[in-house]
């Protein structure tokens, strides 16, 4: 199957975004703070780790180097928003423990005049990628799981004498009466089987109570 195309990359409208900065007290982070500020977002530094309201933070920018999972109020991998990482040190530990956070972007300490809006526009754009790859392959999920409905309908239908062409003429007939997709109906011809299946099941852990009566 052919990969679909990917969107081309638009620039965040940053102007409204909120930014929170999660690094330890340093010069640099008034520099960082003072580049995000100019690009038109508003920012608010945090240490030693975020608050459960920044879930709602448009980017978040956090230090590599004295970084750990507790300063996050979401699993890692999990984050809600773009992840700009900062790194200054390049130990193999701590670029691992980066990337199980799978931050979308960074930028390299001491972070200079330049590179911000980059980082950010970049960050954004993968986010939004990793988005769609997800709803891609839960949309997936789902369709393979209706499918198996529909193998499992053809072969309820099967059990009651019909071939495998007749049981899938009556799936569609039953789609196209009720005027819903095949998976749908073939989840209520499963559904109607199991009700069935049950009911014959009581009645037959009934039948020797029954049997012992009295007439």
């Amino acid at each position: 199957m052919a990969r679909r195309p990917r969107p081309a990359p638009t620039t965040p409208p940053l102007r409204s975004w909120h930014a929170v900065l999660l690094h330890p007290p340093h010069p640099m982070v008034e520099t960082i703070q003072r580049q995000l500020q100019r690009l038109g977002l508003t920012v608010r530094v945090a240490w030693p780790a975020l608050e459960p309201e920044d879930i709602r933070a448009d980017v978040v920018l956090f230090d590599v180097d004295t970084g750990h999972d507790a300063q996050f109020p979401w699993a890692p991998g999990a984050a809600p928003m773009p992840l700009v990482a900062l790194i200054g040190s390049e130990a193999a530990g701590r670029l691992e423990w980066a990337l199980g956070h799978r931050f979308h972007a960074h930028l390299l300490k001491p972070v200079g005049s330049a590179g911000t809006f980059s980082a950010l526009t970049i960050a954004a754009e993968n986010f939004a990628e990793a988005r769609r790859r997800a709803a891609e392959v839960s949309a997936l999920d789902d369709r393979l799981g209706r499918r198996s409905a529909v193998v499992g309908a053809v072969v309820a239908l099967m059990a009651g004498g019909l071939d495998e062409a007749g049981a899938m003429a009556r799936l569609r007939a039953l789609a196209m009466e009720r005027r819903i997709g095949l998976e749908d109906a073939a989840e209520i011809v499963v559904a109607a089987g199991a009700r069935a299946a049950a009911r014959r099941t009581t009645r037959t852990a009934s039948a020797p109570a029954r049997s012992g009566e009295k007439t």
